[in-house]
């Protein structure tokens, strides 16, 4: 597999080629996996929502209705321009255009009391999912649910499923994260992560596999 996280030109291209080109917003996979992944909510109620790897939005407006503001984030700016358009009217939902790492938006430490990121772990490289977990555990507050959603079928991209949610986890764990939550479907993997912060000094965790 390809060792580099996949770029920007890449989904800029796909999004200009079809305006849904993994068809979020019509395959019954997706709507099932939104409602799976919606029901790990179990009703709450949230004040700032990040969301990593929006794309068109239909997640995004899905979880407006839970949360006070919801902060989008995708790397196409053709995408983010659907999603626009899709949320429009909707209170409290920001979107960022950013390559992930690198281009994480400028959050204050702690500010964060809910992260979902659905199916873009596996286009980031190792190296760079690791990084976005640091970066998770920076902006999120104690007792704020992480939500990895992992499609674990044949993949291309530079880790499988599989791979980039046991790197993310292993990250998570060493800031004192653990899985609350993993269930394992026919073709997508639903992990929750979840624990108080790391006490400043304690020891790293090393990686294991899950």
């Amino acid at each position: 597999m390809n060792a580099t996280s996949w770029s920007r030109t890449v989904f800029e291209r796909l999004h200009s080629q079809r305006a849904d080109p993994w068809g979020v917003a019509t395959r019954t996979y997706e709507h099932d996996k939104y409602r799976r992944t919606l029901a790990v909510l179990s009703g709450q109620h949230f004040h700032h929502a990040l969301e990593l790897g929006c794309s068109i939005g239909m997640m995004t407006a899905r979880l407006a209705r839970q949360c006070d503001r919801v902060l989008a984030v995708d790397v196409a700016e053709a995408a983010l321009s659907r999603a626009r358009h899709r949320c429009a009217g909707l209170p409290g939902v920001s979107f960022h255009r950013g390559q992930l790492p690198g281009a994480f938006p400028p959050l204050p430490a702690r500010s964060c009391d809910l992260i979902v990121i659905s199916e873009m772990l596996y286009f980031l490289s190792r190296r760079d999912i690791r990084t976005l977990a640091a970066q998770c555990l920076r902006v999120r507050q104690a007792g704020a649910p992480v939500i990895l959603v992992n499609w674990t079928g044949p993949t291309d991209t530079p880790c499988t499923g599989n791979e980039a949610a046991r790197l993310f986890i292993n990250t998570c764990r060493a800031g004192g994260l653990h899985v609350t939550h993993a269930r394992r479907y026919a073709r997508y993997r639903i992990d929750v992560l979840n624990g108080p912060d790391m006490p400043e000094g304690a020891p790293s965790i090393p990686e294991t596999a899950i």
